[in-house]
């Protein structure tokens, strides 16, 4: 007989980064954050610690450590976490 424990399942939209949580972010698929960059995921703020390869929806494969201490890293789906828009160079003076 098999089991079941609906304690730890969750929601779909449990899972899936609020686009809206940080307005003018971009996902990690659209442009893939550096090591020791902030990012923003479903559990909170977080830094990227490695990138690795591709995952099945073709973004980066993130390892991330939340911002708060005593938490352990996890992976990430680069299009499940945002990033910060990087701002434009500036144009060097003649």
């Amino acid at each position: 007989m098999t089991t079941n424990n609906s304690a730890t399942r969750r929601l779909s939209a449990e899972l899936h980064v609020d686009h809206e949580a940080r307005p003018g972010w971009v996902t990690g698929a659209e442009r893939i954050p550096g090591v020791g960059e902030e990012i923003y995921c479903v559990a909170g703020m977080g830094e990227v610690v490695k990138v690795l390869g591709k995952t099945g929806d073709g973004s980066r494969l993130l390892e991330v450590k939340l911002l708060d201490p005593g938490t352990k890293p996890f992976f990430a789906a680069g299009s499940n976490v945002l990033v910060a828009p990087k701002a434009p160079a500036k144009a060097k003076s003649a």
